[in-house]
């Protein structure tokens, strides 16, 4: 099989498994496993495919700039977005993380609702500005443009003195065994501090994001509480993922307020 021919395989087979394994891939090809690992690399390297250890899974597609992310999906993630504003009762302290999904749920945030929202974007801040009943904090740091959020020394200090009920964690991939992942290491390394101060995570996952990976996890699957999805969500992607104990929370299921 040419170079091309077995690219084009690898592709197709993670299209319909959501995962390749190299050892498994070379004994179907009887080829060696170093030649697919050859092949994953370069795939890789096209962003065509994350690689993972042992194999490769798919690469995210929410890891693009904010502004091409703002156009992914928009409706579904309004449909997510009132979903998950079930998990929120009024008088919590939830974390908002940055991104496009939590700015819609931000949007979709009940105005008559009391709470304590703590970000770390100024781009939810301000989506919540007419939010009269709600207290916004806003974590200062640097600005990391990519994601719209603050990271650094300053961002990590302050919230490190919190506490919250909820913490809804953006996200550009979520897989059973990559866990919830992102393209930068030091908003991984953010996020996993953000999870660590509330009594729960939330993961809203858009379609994109359902067995994707990228390069950095901020926190294995199995550490978040709830997951929401939509109704028609792959069942190969989020059934392992509820057998690690995640709850799903399929948006048809969940009432609007």
């Amino acid at each position: 099989m040419l170079t091309h021919q077995r690219k084009q395989l690898i592709l197709q087979r993670l299209q319909r498994d959501g995962i390749v394994v190299a050892t498994e891939l070379g004994r179907e090809l009887a080829t060696s496993e170093d030649t697919i690992r050859r092949d994953l690399r370069e795939l890789a390297r096209d962003g065509l495919l994350t690689r993972v250890h042992g194999g490769a899974l798919p690469a995210s597609q929410a890891a693009a700039d904010l502004g091409s992310r703002r156009t992914l999906h928009t409706d579904e993630k309004m449909r997510l977005a009132r979903a998950a504003t079930g998990l929120i009762h009024p008088g919590q302290v939830v974390i908002l993380d940055g991104g496009t999904t939590t700015s819609a749920l931000a949007r979709a945030i009940p105005v008559d609702m009391p709470l304590t929202v703590i970000t770390h974007s100024p781009g939810i801040a301000v989506e919540l500005a007419d939010h009269h009943l709600v207290d916004v904090v806003l974590l200062g740091g640097r600005l990391f443009r990519h994601s719209m959020v603050t990271l650094g020394a300053s961002a990590a200090e302050a919230a490190s003195r919190i506490r919250a009920d909820l913490y809804f964690m953006g996200a550009t991939g979520i897989h059973a065994e990559a866990g919830v992942t992102t393209a930068d290491f030091e908003e991984a390394a953010m996020k996993r501090l953000l999870h660590e101060r509330a009594a729960e995570t939330v993961v809203i996952a858009s379609p994109e994001k359902l067995g994707a990976a990228s390069a950095f996890q901020s926190v294995p699957a199995s550490a978040i509480a709830t997951l929401v999805v939509a109704a028609e969500a792959s069942e190969a992607a989020v059934d392992p993922i509820e057998a690690l104990g995640v709850t799903v929370l399929r948006a048809s299921q969940a009432s609007g307020r």
